[in-house]
Parts: structure tokens; C-alpha cells; sequence
């Protein structure tokens, strides 16, 4: 278990096909992590689940209408322990990036993991914006820590409140 202060070594590199599955396992388990008590029990423990991630990145990276997205992985001792995946806007928003996810094991939280995939899929200069479960505290300070704010809008998307953090970057 990662404990706050010590350093850990990890890789952050893009995403092949051959990552799918373990990508699928990285997702399902920090969706449980994160979203329990948020989420409903009925979608976090569905037997399905991990086969519907599983498939979902087999397309994301290797279906060419997903081309234009940026995907990578971080490993810690041969063992994926997080994901992101970022692309263009989907909507229509004046930021022309949006990360759609990012992942990493609580066990991981506060090691530069969740840094190193941010800046692996979006460039941190590069205005983006993002959509993040509220309440989720630490994962809106991280954001905010790399410079997005909320700007106010909100969705409710399988029962979970969340709301939209953007990234501006000033002209220097």
C-alpha cells in the first residue's frame, strides 16, 4: 500500500490493445472505489460490468471513430494502476479538449500517478474542460490543483450529480 510521502516508481505510456482487459479491472475496481454510496449498488456490483468495460476499451482503442482520442496507462511493477483517456469535446464547449476519465487505485492517491496521466493525455497548457462527481472532493481539489474551476454547469448521469471544471490558459 502507497503511504503519502514515499515514493514510488511508475511508468505512464499510451495505451495498446493488449491493455484492454487490465484496463477494464483498473476501471471497474476505482469506479467501486470511488463512486460506492454514489452510484448505484445495482450498476457497481453487476456481474456484467467488467465485460461491458472490457469491451468498451477494446473499441476505445481500436475503433477508428476514436482515433482523434488520447489514451494512456500508468503501471507500478508490471501492474496497471491507472488509466485516462481524453479527446475532443463533446460539447461544443470553448475549451477543444476534454478528459473523460481518469483513474488510479486510492492506493495511489497523492503519488504523482494521477499528475503524470493527466499531462500524458492533455497537453497542461492546452485550455480543457471536465466532468467530475459532486460530491468528490478529492478528485475536485486535484483538478483545481491543476487548474480547472467549476464554471457552474451541471448533469445528473446515472443518478450522480456532476459538475463541469474548465481549464483556461492566459496568453503569456
Amino acid at each position: 500500500m502507497y503511504r503519502l510521502g514515499m515514493t514510488i516508481n511508475f511508468e505512464v505510456r499510451r495505451a495498446e490493445p493488449a491493455d484492454a482487459p487490465s484496463m477494464a479491472r483498473v476501471h471497474v475496481d476505482t469506479w467501486r472505489e470511488t463512486y460506492r454510496g454514489l452510484m448505484s449498488d445495482a450498476v457497481l456490483d453487476d456481474p456484467a460490468l467488467l465485460d461491458w468495460r472490457e469491451r468498451f476499451w477494446n473499441a476505445a482503442l481500436t475503433d477508428p471513430r476514436y482515433e482523434q482520442n488520447t489514451v494512456a496507462v500508468a503501471s507500478h511493477e508490471g501492474t496497471l494502476i491507472g488509466i485516462a483517456m481524453s479527446g475532443p469535446s463533446l460539447e461544443g464547449a470553448d475549451e477543444p479538449q476534454q478528459l473523460y476519465l481518469l483513474y488510479a487505485y486510492a492506493a495511489f492517491h497523492s503519488s504523482g500517478v494521477g499528475t503524470a496521466l493527466l499531462n500524458a493525455v492533455i497537453d497542461p497548457t492546452t485550455p480543457a474542460a471536465l466532468w467530475v462527481a459532486d460530491p468528490n472532493p478529492r478528485a475536485q481539489a486535484f483538478y483545481r490543483k491543476n487548474g480547472f474551476v467549476a464554471d457552474g454547469a451541471v448533469k445528473i448521469e446515472n443518478d450522480v450529480r456532476d459538475i463541469r471544471m474548465v481549464r483556461t490558459v492566459n496568453a503569456r
